[in-house]
């Protein structure tokens, strides 16, 4: 697969990355559109007055261009319809593990580093570096600069993209970035992890000790600000982030789903049942995640999972991502299990049509098992006294 910020809910992600750099500011709402010039004068005075020197804003921004595929990007972007089974399957794959291992190995006293000093294990780095960009073999091909210049001055989001700018003038001043030949994402993100400048500003290490923080070309400096940046997201070392769990016939399925944590020992308590025997965490809150329903994967998700929703906020992703940390980490592949068919497009439409009539804030009907279709879901089936497991199906749908 190649590089999977193209495949995920690209602004969601670029949502929350901006929101949790320490830096993040918001940029004036006249600081958009208008003359191109005139909007670059602006951005090399917001620059300097942060401190930067002319000379550095000027090379930055030296040759700057709107990139119109950037904004086609940016209008387009794609959302996720695969299931958990699907989008697992093909994104951790054997190739995969087989290639982050090595890398592993390869890398094992950069890692053995990033455990000391920031608390993360290996596997939770590898898996986001095999899933963003193949482990730096696909890490896209726009101009990073021109990119965010786009998106800048392009008035959707300048609050968002005006501050990222400005990092990236600062980090060619560091030497860090060089503004002509850089390439990376359509909406700004950089090097082997795919980080926004802001991010690489406030958490970048140098790994390799050439007095630069590369985080394209270097791994060690890619791995380094990566553990750095998913401990300042609230990572807790030493505390597990998914586990795998066996269920029972039956359960109070109206408690499970993201954002319904209890102590994991009333899970439990209940029957559900770790595969790997570990319950020594039964004092942390967790939820009980169950992506295609109670007879597909089931999961306990911890504290520490809060990292992969800022992340990225797409459930799929993130719960694949988790899972494929796990994996790195010497879990076993999970139970498929034998999930209720779920609905194609028309019939989501129609199911959320029926839900929204009913009263439930469930978004835009587009189709898509979002986060709001999910808990109305999971209120209809408790209402219909269904096993609210929040999985729509053809049952659901004519139930109602």
């Amino acid at each position: 697969m190649s590089n999977t910020f193209f495949h995920r809910l690209a602004y969601s992600c670029l949502l929350t990355a901006a929101l949790s750099s320490t830096a993040s500011a918001q940029a004036p709402a006249a600081a958009c559109g208008g003359d191109f010039a005139a909007f670059l004068q602006g951005v090399k005075a917001e620059a300097v007055a942060k401190g930067i020197p002319a000379e550095a804003a000027d090379r930055a921004l030296e040759g700057a261009q709107i990139d119109q595929k950037v904004l086609s990007r940016d209008r387009a972007q794609g959302v996720f319809r695969q299931t958990f089974l699907e989008f697992s399957q093909r994104t951790v794959s054997q190739a995969r593990l087989d290639i982050g291992r090595q890398k592993m190995k390869q890398y094992a006293e950069v890692f053995d580093r990033a455990q000391n000093e920031f608390g993360v294990a290996p596997g939770i780095i590898t898996a986001f570096w095999a899933m963003e960009t193949d482990f730096g073999s696909v890490q896209g091909d726009f101009n990073t600069r021109n990119a965010l210049v786009t998106m800048a001055h392009d008035c959707r989001r300048p609050e968002l993209f005006r501050p990222q700018l400005i990092a990236l003038i600062e980090m060619v001043q560091h030497g860090d970035l060089n503004p002509a030949t850089n390439t990376g994402a359509w909406a700004g993100e950089i090097g082997q992890v795919q980080m926004l400048p802001e991010d690489i500003i406030a958490h970048g290490v140098d790994g390799d000790g050439d007095g630069h923080i590369n985080v394209k070309t270097s791994s060690p400096d890619a791995i380094l600000t990566a553990a750095k940046f998913i401990q300042s997201m609230g990572f807790k070392a030493g505390q597990p982030w998914i586990q795998e769990v066996s269920l029972p016939e039956n359960l109070p399925w109206e408690k499970s789903g993201l954002g319904n944590e209890i102590p994991a020992s009333q899970w439990f308590s209940f029957g559900v049942t770790p595969r790997d025997g570990n319950t020594k965490f039964g004092d942390l809150p967790a939820a009980l995640v169950l992506p295609q329903g109670r007879k597909g994967p089931a999961f306990l998700t911890y504290p520490n999972f809060n990292v992969y929703l800022q992340w990225n906020q797409s459930f799929i992703y993130t719960t694949s991502a988790a899972y494929f940390a796990t994996r790195l980490s010497g879990a076993p592949t999970y139970q498929k299990g034998t999930p209720e068919p779920g609905l194609d497009d028309a019939g989501m439409k129609a199911l959320q049509t029926k839900l929204e009539a009913l009263g439930h804030d469930i978004g835009k009907v587009d189709g898509i098992l979002g986060s709001g279709t999910r808990v109305a879901v999971q209120k209809e089936q408790a209402r219909l006294g269904l096993p609210a497991d929040g999985w729509p199906t053809q049952a659901l749908l004519s139930a109602l």
